[in-house]
Parts: structure tokens; C-alpha cells; sequence
């Protein structure tokens, strides 16, 4: 009896090995993660776009002309706005730069697509230059306390003249070397800078187009 048994405990000691090495083992990793180990792929890894999908030359014509309509009307200056939709924005842009490669060689095409990549680069530029004086004007308002009482205010920014003329240069800058996008630089820097203009008083080349 004891025999048989102990042939028993053999026999299926034997089979769990070769079943063991028989099939692939899990990645470490996900070993402690019950139910993933079997589904997911040794190697996890990202990667760009890739299709194989062909459009016409009027179908990339048509995208780029959605997409730059699409971004061109939206408001520059809701950053909440931005954040929900600039990631969205970044992925059909990697697409357009993709489909868009086979009539790169056209005229039509490639200064559209060449519009479209200032119209993106004019949009960083615009977005990090209001945020940062969005964030001067945030702490101007907090310098003055409470309500303006001076009540809990806290510490003002020393050098806000030096940053102030730094977001000023910025803004003349853009609108010499990007003039098609004056209303939305307008709409996004001259705009921010009016509204810190009422914190701390400071020149910049648009200020009476404000009244203040």
C-alpha cells in the first residue's frame, strides 16, 4: 500500500514538472497579478502611429483642412479647454503626419501641412506664455491678502517688472515672426497681459488696445 502510494506521489510529481516546462512561463512581473499572466504578451511596449491605410490626395487635404479649423476656432485662452483636448489634438496630428507623407511633394499639400505645424508650434508658444502670466497675476492677487485688506496676504514677486517685460518681448516677438496668428496671439498673450497690466503697471507694445 504504501508503495502504490509513494508511485503515485512519483508519477504525479513527474507529470506537474514536464507540465510546468511544457508550457511558457509568465513574466515575473505579473506572476503576482492573478488572471493577467496568461493574457498578457512577454514584453509590453508602446509605439507610434502605424497604418496601412491609404488616402486619396483630397482626403488629406480634407483632414487637414478639419484639423486646422478645428484647433484654429477653438478659444487659446480656456486652458481648462486645452488641457482636455490638446491631447487629443497631439494624436490626429502624429496621424496627419503619417497619411500626409505620400503628397508632401505637392504644393497644395505641403504648405497646408506646413500651416498647420506653425499653426501648432504658434499654440505651445501661446499656451506657455499665458500660463506663466496667469500665474503672475495669481500671485499678485494673493500678495494683496484678502479681498484686497491685506489680511493673510502673502509674499509679492520681487522681479515681477523683469518678468513681465521678459512675457512683453515674448509677445512682440511672436507677432513679428507669426503674423497670420496675430488674432489668436492676441487672443491667448495680449490679452494675458493685459489683465496682469492691472496687478503691476508695465508697457507693452498693445497696451492701449485694452483701454487700461
Amino acid at each position: 500500500m504504501a508503495l502504490c502510494t509513494a508511485a503515485r506521489g512519483v508519477a504525479l510529481g513527474a507529470s506537474r514538472s514536464a507540465a510546468r516546462f511544457a508550457r511558457p512561463q509568465a513574466v515575473p512581473a505579473l506572476r503576482a497579478m492573478p488572471g493577467v499572466a496568461g493574457r498578457m504578451p512577454f514584453q509590453v511596449a508602446s509605439r507610434s502611429y502605424i497604418t496601412v491605410q491609404k488616402y486619396t490626395r483630397d482626403e488629406v487635404l480634407q483632414q487637414l483642412d478639419e484639423y486646422h479649423a478645428t484647433v484654429m476656432s477653438a478659444n487659446w485662452a480656456d486652458y481648462l479647454y486645452l488641457v482636455y483636448n490638446v491631447p487629443f489634438w497631439e494624436a490626429e496630428m502624429e496621424k496627419l503626419t503619417s497619411v500626409v507623407q505620400p503628397y508632401l511633394h505637392e504644393p497644395a499639400v505641403g504648405a497646408k501641412f506646413s500651416e498647420v505645424q506653425e499653426m501648432m508650434d504658434v499654440l505651445y508658444q501661446c499656451e506657455d506664455v499665458r500660463d506663466h502670466v496667469n500665474e503672475l497675476a495669481e500671485l499678485a492677487t494673493r500678495s494683496s491678502g484678502f479681498m484686497g485688506t491685506g489680511f493673510a496676504a502673502e509674499e509679492k514677486v520681487e522681479n515681477i517688472q523683469d518678468h513681465a517685460q521678459l512675457a512683453s518681448e515674448a509677445y512682440s516677438k511672436m507677432l513679428e515672426k507669426h503674423p497670420d496668428f496675430k488674432p489668436k496671439i492676441e487672443q491667448t498673450v495680449g490679452h494675458g497681459l493685459a489683465v496682469l497690466r492691472q496687478k503691476h503697471k508695465f508697457k507693452f507694445a498693445s497696451m492701449h488696445r485694452y483701454f487700461f
